[in-house]
């Protein structure tokens, strides 16, 4: 009875929003890969030339952090980021999860990168820190279909019809957990069970935590994938997921920073953070047209 109120009040826009999204995802699903992706190429234009969604907001973002270059390079690279996150949505819509097949066809190093996180998980848990560079999610659901435990935390949409459908087409395997008190604690559980964590360290705290030195500015970070490593003893990882081509990733995962117990644990959590911060760092400044810089959740704004 509770269930069928639950369902009779979500409001009419809800419902609008929800069937354009899986009216999106049906064109998407019967269509070729291939011409998915080229659709996301030609949609990318339209966003950005014709719409200008955020594109302001994107290039003074770009050009805080790059001062030095062109007016044309900081359009090139606001292009090249929307570009991706919309190829990233078609790839997201076009598959139900990925087979061995489409693996070996579409991702580099992808072996290597497994052999290491099973090796890890063999004595420990791990958290996989996903920055918001080339196609993130790709990562995750390729650990998943490696038959490796995965989890993640998601916040709540306004609107739970998108809600359960995006958190769907994220798990493909991976189990995502409700963003809450209770989340702290299996978050621990899980990662003494020798699970793996995917999380996403790039995003500013509403609320003041750690400032941590990132892209020439301060950034307010939050502490949770630093506290957990200290405190269950799980290596973190940091995999980069970066788009080759039109249809190819390179999937690598860096050496493993651990907790330091000789330290103290506010100075261990900074310590952690910052070498985090300075791969993504550095993975930016190589390719900065593959990081999301229309991130609502900007990294380097000030707490509201």
């Amino acid at each position: 009875m509770e269930e069928e109120e639950k369902i009779q009040k979500i409001k009419f826009k809800y419902r609008l929003e929800y069937a354009l999204v899986r009216a999106f995802e049906f064109c998407f699903r019967i269509t070729p890969y291939r011409i998915c992706l080229w659709n996301a190429c030609i949609l990318a234009r339209f966003v950005f030339h014709i719409v200008g969604w955020r594109r302001k907001e994107a290039i003074r973002r770009i050009k805080s952090v790059f001062p030095d270059i062109t007016d044309k390079e900081a359009n090139r690279i606001a292009y090249h980021s929307i570009r991706n996150i919309l190829l990233n949505c078609a790839e997201t819509m076009h598959l139900s999860g990925v087979s061995d097949k489409w693996i070996n066809d579409h991702t580099i190093n992808c072996a290597a990168a497994m052999e290491k996180i099973k090796a890890i998980t063999k004595d420990s848990g791990a958290i996989l820190a996903l920055p918001h560079f080339g196609n993130w999610d790709l990562a995750g659901i390729i650990v998943a279909h490696h038959k490796i435990p995965i989890f993640s935390v998601a916040g709540i949409q306004h609107n739970p019809l998108t809600n359960d459908w995006i958190n769907n087409k994220r798990a493909t395997g991976i189990t995502i957990l409700p963003r809450g008190t209770l989340a702290m604690r299996s978050t621990l559980k899980r990662l003494k069970q020798k699970e793996v964590f995917a999380i996403l360290p790039d995003v500013r705290m509403k609320t003041h935590d750690i400032e941590i030195p990132f892209l020439g500015s301060k950034a307010n970070l939050g502490r949770g994938m630093a506290l957990f490593a200290r405190r269950t003893g799980s290596p973190i990882l940091l995999a980069k997921v970066w788009r080759t081509d039109l249809s190819h990733h390179f999937l690598d995962v860096s050496t493993p920073i651990m907790a330091d117990q000789t330290l103290d644990e506010e100075t261990d959590i900074i310590r952690m953070t910052t070498l985090v911060m300075e791969i993504i760092e550095k993975q930016i400044f190589e390719n900065p047209d593959q990081w999301f810089w229309y991130n609502k959740r900007w990294v380097l704004d000030p707490i509201e």
